[in-house]
């Protein structure tokens, strides 16, 4: 639990380091920043590329504890995030962290991802959440179910939303191995070895 000096720090003392950001999570989610949120340098880079416009409404696939989010909401005040995320208790973490941060302009959804309107956001940020569905990959833990199935099923199913979506659409994939990109993208520049891509709708 953080205490209260903790949450009456300024949002910008946490979003200082990626390591004073964690502390707003319990020590076991700490444990999982590495290899599962978004560094705060990475969303830097992708928050001004998903956010052309003023009030531009992006979605991150896969949302976690909300980091992404969280972070994206803190430095482009104008866009509004909504991270949707399967696990109902990373989910009420984001809500936590949120409240401490004081931010407005997120949201968070528990649920799948393929019961949203996808008409209601511009953008997408995709930080390959289906790649725990294959085998011998590290998971966050055991309260979804996983299968090489489900990893199929869910790229075949971004893949359709992402290709119905209207030209200028942008994507924002880290490390994915790109099966949910329609030919209808084109790579606009591709950072940090290759891991981090920037697409367009054409």
């Amino acid at each position: 639990m953080l205490s209260a000096a903790s949450a009456s720090l300024s949002p910008d003392h946490w979003f200082s380091t990626d390591e004073q950001f964690n502390f707003l999570y319990p020590g076991p989610i700490r444990l999982l920043a590495a290899k599962h949120w978004t560094p705060l340098h990475i969303t830097q880079r992708v928050v001004r590329y998903l956010t052309p416009t003023d009030n531009a409404r992006v979605l991150d696939i896969g949302s976690g504890v909300g980091k992404f989010c969280l972070a994206a909401a803190w430095s482009m005040p104008s866009a509004f995030f909504t991270g949707v995320e399967q696990r109902k208790g990373l989910v009420s973490h984001a809500y936590t962290a949120q409240a401490i941060l004081k931010l407005k302009n997120v949201e968070f959804i528990h649920g799948n991802f393929t019961r949203l309107d996808f008409d209601q956001y511009d953008h997408f940020y995709f930080y390959n959440s289906f790649y725990e569905n294959l085998v011998d990959t590290e998971k966050i833990d055991d309260n979804i179910a996983y299968s090489p199935e489900l990893y199929d099923y869910y790229n075949r199913y971004l893949y359709k939303r992402l290709d119905e979506r209207p030209a200028g659409t942008r994507l924002v994939t880290y490390h994915s191995l790109e099966s949910e990109i329609p030919p209808s993208y084109h790579l606009v520049e591709a950072q940090v070895n290759d891991l981090l891509k920037f697409w367009i709708k054409s």
